[in-house]
């Protein structure tokens, strides 16, 4: 008998989120998020219009003669409700991503998180680079997203890019 043995660690084994798992996530985080985004629209539509008289005269908006400064109102009025989703989906997806949780809402139903490739969790910005690039290069004929089939660690383009994957968290 040995008079010292180290016993063996049980290596926690990583299982990867797959792509259908991962879409339907993305699924109830956009249900989850554009909820309360509609109704803020709504609300700011109300508003923005009636302050605006656009439709104070209905045959005037339908031949589209409208003055210069109705046209300059809707085109700022857009602007802001761009303005106000594109910060909504960035705090929404980099702040949840880079929590405590490390997941969405929808992820976290389906029991994954983001991590880097050690196991750790990321950063703000790391997370906003991720969200950049599933943004602008992931969405280019969903080649990005489909990639995720065909990677060893089931890694989209924006994860490669951010150095991140998507696990499960037991």
């Amino acid at each position: 008998m040995e008079p010292y043995s180290l016993e063996k660690q049980s290596v926690k084994q990583v299982k990867y989120g797959g792509f259908w798992i991962r879409f339907a996530a993305y699924l109830l985080d956009s249900v989850i998020i554009s909820i309360p985004l509609t109704i803020l629209m709504i609300v700011i539509m109300v508003f923005g219009f009636g302050t605006m008289d656009v439709f104070t005269d209905p045959a005037a908006f339908e031949t589209g003669d409208i003055t210069d400064q109705q046209a300059i109102s809707l085109l700022l009025l857009t602007l802001l409700m761009v303005l106000i989703g594109v910060i909504a989906s960035t705090a929404y997806y980099a702040g949840m991503h880079a929590s405590k949780w490390q997941a969405t809402v929808g992820k976290k139903l389906l029991k994954l998180k983001v991590t880097d490739l050690q196991g750790n969790r990321i950063s703000f910005w790391r997370a906003f680079g991720r969200l950049m690039a599933m943004s602008f290069l992931s969405g280019i004929f969903y080649i990005g997203y489909i990639m995720a089939a065909f990677t060893e660690k089931k890694q989209s383009l924006h994860d490669l890019i951010a150095g991140t994957v998507v696990v499960e968290d037991n």
